[in-house]
């Protein structure tokens, strides 16, 4: 078991509900991603997205596309990503996840990027735009190396397709809220609750719920159907208006709510 699955069999023993967190890797700089981290380890995060910046990132809403935007800008690439994955290990065992679309690993190579990752230190990957149904090449790979593999499930899916990403997802499913782009939302979807009890009549595997989670009061509802509730776009927002802000204070907020 790895480190994502340990923390959630710790999180399922002492009965808590988890709390994944995502950053844009190399915004406002890959020095201070890797600050962040140790800073949200601290605030209690037990998983941390790291979001590969991608020049055409269309399941995200504008937040993430400008932290891409400038992330792409002062030079950031996958490999200066992994880079920075070595200088988390240095100080921190937080459970991290790589965050990219399917371009930047198939350009790496698939295999020299299950290794890279793997001996960085990194956990998992998630990879936004690649369906389980075409998967089995970076799944061999990625297993191969002891990564994880997470998969999107989503509303508008029938339940074949939840059980293909079920079987397919190591370490927790990701469940999106709703339909559309991340971004931040006035309320947690109605899609939510139907989801979640879809995809646990059909896995064992922890399920996490994000998209459009941005207040306490979203992080209280969705953790109320979910093992683990997933922040983004509003920590990516708080970078983006406070680069050196607090970001250990947004987390204890977020989380006061579980």
């Amino acid at each position: 078991m790895g480190r994502i699955g340990e923390r959630f069999r710790r999180l399922r023993e002492e009965r808590r509900k988890g709390f994944v967190a995502f950053v844009t890797a190399g915004d406002p700089s890959l020095e201070r991603t890797v600050e962040v981290a140790g800073e949200m380890e601290k605030a209690g995060v037990d998983v941390l997205e790291l979001g590969v910046p991608f020049s055409d990132p269309l399941a995200d809403g504008p937040i993430i596309q400008r932290a891409s935007e400038r992330a792409l800008s002062r030079g950031t690439t996958l490999i200066r990503v992994l880079e920075a994955v070595h200088r988390i290990r240095k100080t921190s065992d937080l459970p991290l996840l790589l965050f990219s679309y399917f371009n930047p690993l198939l350009r790496f190579g698939l295999p020299a990027l299950a290794r890279e990752a793997a001996a960085a230190g990194v956990d998992g990957v998630l990879v936004t735009d690649l369906p389980p149904e075409e998967a089995g090449g970076w799944l061999e790979v990625a297993r191969d190396a002891g990564l994880d593999t997470v998969f999107l499930a989503a509303p508008t899916s029938p339940d074949e397709r939840l059980r293909r990403v079920a079987g397919a997802s190591r370490g927790f499913v990701y469940a999106i809220s709703r339909t559309g782009v991340t971004g931040e939302r006035d309320a947690l979807s109605d899609d939510a609750r139907p989801l979640l009890s879809r995809i646990k009549a059909l896995t064992r595997e922890p399920v996490a719920l994000g998209f459009g989670i941005s207040t306490p009061e979203q992080v209280a509802a969705a953790a109320s159907v979910a093992d683990a509730v997933v922040v983004g776009s509003a920590l990516v927002r708080f970078q983006e208006e406070h680069p050196h802000g607090d970001v250990a204070g947004q987390v204890t907020w977020l989380r006061s709510a579980i």
